[in-house]
């Protein structure tokens, strides 16, 4: 027999299958979330639904423009179209490759490729290269790279693709020196005065540079995590042919997909000058701060065609169905694709 002896000292420890309280205050039961927490799920829901609504905003101010592109659709080489809208698609292939190659870490595959189709659509939404920069830097924030690392790397490949765009027509410059006379793309007089603003733009940015201490080092800090992302990046020969080969790729499929809309009409322009008319074209508007070039880039266009030797009436219908084909038709569901990832916080 147990003889259980009175007074004893109680058991020490918690007893079995039971959670002792800890010392830490407790969250009341139904305790609502932080307001942080609800603002940043709202932040989230308002940023999935924009992208429809600035699609439609902008489907109807250009409305004429999409009406007149859509119809022009059925007077056209259809085979050729289909071919054109092949080649667009690679462009986004080509746009992974050289943010891949902007970067030593490997970001992922398929989420990267549908985030340079959704950066696509919200290029078209916002001033030139702005909507495309701002969803590359999210993402890549989100894959783990420091906001200082993933400005470099979008600096790095902004600077890739407009040297491959320059380096690509001047390649056919070369090649076809009679191919596009300047003359007739800028208005007469205009060169002087456009010499004397890139002059004084330049100018005013050494002044403010000079003046200003904390952006000096701030701009010193970054062109030191700039040039030590592109030293990495070069030292792996697959990511700086990554990084090279979509920056030359990406203008020449562009170009390409012209071409093909200019044979799906007949536009007696030799193909080799249609591509120099783009490249030509684009490079000029680069400056212009449009929501993807809208309007800018079609004017450009006709303008560059018909110096190249293209009649002004079909050199528009090409130009229209080539907007149609690259820019309205995955405008929907690029947009719809930044919704998604927006809510799937990939980006």
């Amino acid at each position: 027999m147990i003889e259980v002896k009175h007074g004893a000292a109680p058991l020490q420890g918690p007893l079995p299958g039971r959670k002792e309280p800890s010392g830490l205050p407790q969250p009341a039961v139904g305790a609502r979330r932080p307001r942080s927490v609800d603002v940043t799920r709202t932040i989230r829901r308002i940023l999935c639904v924009l992208p429809l609504l600035l699609v439609t905003v902008i489907a109807v101010r250009h409305r004429a423009v999409l009406a007149e592109g859509f119809a022009l659709l059925t007077t056209a080489r259809w085979p050729w179209l289909l071919t054109a809208a092949g080649v667009t698609c690679l462009t986004w292939v080509a746009a992974a490759f050289t943010r891949q190659g902007a970067v030593v870490e490997r970001l992922p595959g398929r989420r990267l490729l549908a985030t340079q189709f959704a950066a696509g659509a919200a290029n078209h939404m916002l001033p030139t290269g702005l909507g495309a920069s701002a969803v590359n830097l999210r993402f890549m924030t989100v894959c783990g790279l420091t906001p200082a690392r993933s400005s470099a790397a979008l600096a790095l490949y902004l600077l890739a693709e407009s040297v491959g765009r320059v380096g690509l027509l001047a390649a056919l410059l070369v090649a076809f020196p009679d191919a596009l006379r300047f003359g007739s793309l800028l208005p007469e007089g205009a060169f002087g005065p456009l010499l004397l603003a890139i002059g004084a733009v330049a100018v005013v940015a050494v002044g403010v540079l000079a003046a200003v201490r904390r952006l000096r080092r701030a701009v010193r800090a970054f062109a030191r995590t700039a040039l030590g992302e592109a030293r990495s990046v070069h030292a792996l020969p697959s990511r700086a042919l990554a990084l090279w080969g979509g920056a030359l790729a990406f203008p020449a499929l562009q170009a390409t997909a012209l071409v093909l809309v200019g044979l799906a009409f007949g536009l007696s322009v030799p193909p080799a000058h249609m591509a120099v008319a783009y490249l030509a074209a684009t490079v000029a508007v680069a400056l212009v701060p449009t929501p993807g070039g809208l309007g800018s880039v079609e004017a450009a266009l006709v303008v560059a065609l018909v110096a190249v030797g293209g009649a002004a009436a079909p050199a528009t219908a090409v130009v229209l169905v080539f907007r149609v084909i690259t820019v309205w038709l995955p405008l929907l569901p690029g947009a719809l694709t930044l919704g998604a990832l927006v809510r799937l916080k990939v980006i």
